[in-house]
């Protein structure tokens, strides 16, 4: 039996599968960025995107930033709060409560500010993959604000999944996340101690992070993982383990006994089966098949995945290197098949055909109405995904969005009249203005159904567009507009 990541022939490796490794390893690029992807060849093309630390990249200025505006009282302030509270002292306590409630409001503000950054990062990073990887594991350990509420510290956690993306799963991601002050706020283990414990982070840790829900581990498994994360909290902005709080007893996970911490209880976690299985499954539905059912074709793949995984003790990078230049990957049952996210609708739709961002807030409010507000999952699972993406609501807010991307203009306007948007689609088509011997209207229509749809359609709309050309003519900036904003309404344009 051939092997289930058999890598491609190299000689097999040419544009269109260039452009499907971008847009799945990436947010899509324009014609010019896919052909120097294929020139690179399979090989170096996927090295290029896995090893991002060849390329020359800096984040976008986080140094406006404040880290204060949610830390914890002085100690000065702390007595005198407590001391009104004994005296029953209203007026004291007021003044607190109004100084709390202008520092919710300001952190708010810098939240909304952190969604345009990080919006603004994965459409300009020349590292479209580590940003692709700091997007699935967000997902992955889904932390939401609204819980947290402490724009920092989702702030810290960005940074810390950034800087990690392609690491080790095991010491770079789960060590990390246990000790990290927005999960640890998110899930309540501020509040596990010996005398209460909390399961919230013990349960998460190994049904939603680590094993998979149900897979290796029981309800005692829970409860004692629990009390191994005892002390695990966090002071101001960092991690610290409060020794009071933690259980110093016995504790029997897994089978196994001993005087176990979250440390401990993490490498109990790392013994298990399933621990090689699950990670892969989900990093095969982020970058492979959004579909939950599992064909024997897919288990044979996340098999190897989980061999990989397990022989490269843990690191991410072997696994996808692995699972990006294999035959699979490449196989046209895999190609446009996924739903786009709205992150993916939206950063692949600037960066492909080279559009303004127009106004981020915007754009991360269009996000959240069609059910992914970055650093605000929905619940510690994350986000679903596939077809959930996608109802008669969302539909029509994706089409309006690339409307508003192209045009500037209002959604409810019509997309192809008085383009004031600033917008020029001319460039795209420039270079066909001089093939000698061809039919320019439809030599347009044919490029930009296969720039946005990956191929001509078949049926009458390929020849309802061409007429549309030929009417407005093929150069007209408005006739353009008109063209894209059809085919961005295209079902195939939801899929990547």
């Amino acid at each position: 039996m051939a092997h289930a990541l058999s890598p491609l022939p190299k000689k097999n490796f040419g544009y269109d599968e260039a452009e499907h490794l971008l847009l799945r390893a990436g947010f899509g690029g324009t014609p010019a960025q896919i052909v120097a992807l294929s020139d690179l060849g399979l090989d170096d093309a996927v090295e290029s995107l896995v090893h991002w630390e060849t390329v020359d990249a800096q984040l976008n200025d986080d140094s406006a930033f404040r880290s204060d505006i949610m830390e914890p009282l002085a100690t000065e302030d702390r007595r005198m709060r407590d001391r009104a509270r004994q005296r029953g002292d209203e007026t004291t306590l007021d003044k607190f409560r109004t100084m709390r409630q202008e520092r919710q409001r300001q952190d708010r503000r810098q939240m909304r500010e952190i969604q345009s950054w990080w919006l603004e990062q994965l459409i300009e990073s020349p590292r479209p993959l580590q940003e692709k990887l700091t997007l699935f594991w967000h997902g992955h350990f889904a932390t939401g604000y609204r819980s947290v509420e402490d724009s920092w510290h989702m702030m810290l956690q960005n940074h810390m999944l950034r800087e990690n993306a392609g690491g080790n799963f095991k010491t770079d991601l789960v060590q990390r996340i246990i000790r990290d002050p927005a999960m640890i706020k998110y899930l309540n283990n501020n509040q596990n101690t010996r005398r209460a414990p909390n399961e919230n982070l013990a349960r998460e840790l190994m049904e939603l992070f680590t094993l998979g829900e149900g897979n290796g581990y029981t309800e005692d498994d829970i409860k004692e993982g629990a009390r191994a994360l005892t002390g695990f909290t966090f002071r101001d902005d960092d991690f610290a383990f409060n020794r009071r709080n933690y259980d110093e007893n016995t504790k029997r996970i897994f089978g196994r006994t001993g005087q176990f911490d979250g440390d401990d209880f993490v490498e109990l976690i790392f013994q298990r089966q399933s621990i090689a299985w699950f990670v892969p499954w989900k990093l095969h539905r982020f970058f492979v098949d959004d579909q939950q059912e599992m064909t024997q074709a897919t288990r044979r793949v996340v098999e190897q995945m989980s061999r990989t995984f397990r022989r490269s003790n843990w690191e991410v990078r072997p696994m996808l290197r692995e699972l990006l230049r294999s035959a699979w990957f490449y196989d046209s049952v895999n190609r446009q098949t996924m739903i786009k996210s709205p992150v993916q609708l939206i950063v692949q739709a600037i960066r492909t055909l080279d559009l303004p961002a127009r106004n981020l807030t915007r754009l991360n409010q269009t996000c959240s109405v069609m059910g992914q507000e970055l650093f605000m999952p929905p619940s510690v699972k994350g986000w679903e995904g596939g077809r959930k993406w996608i109802n008669t609501s969302t539909l029509l807010l994706r089409e309006n969005t690339l409307v508003y991307l192209m045009t500037g203009r209002d959604p409810t306007a019509k997309a192809w009249e008085s383009n004031k948007g600033g917008w020029d689609a001319r460039p795209l088509v420039a270079h066909l203005r001089d093939l000698p011997d061809r039919d320019e209207c439809h030599d347009v229509v044919a490029y930009l159904a296969r720039l946005t749809l990956g191929a001509v359609p078949t049926d009458a709309r390929t020849i309802r567009w061409i007429e549309i050309a030929r009417e407005h003519g093929p150069e007209n900036n408005d006739t353009l507009i008109r063209l894209l904003s059809l085919m961005t309404a295209s079902p195939e344009y939801q899929l990547c």
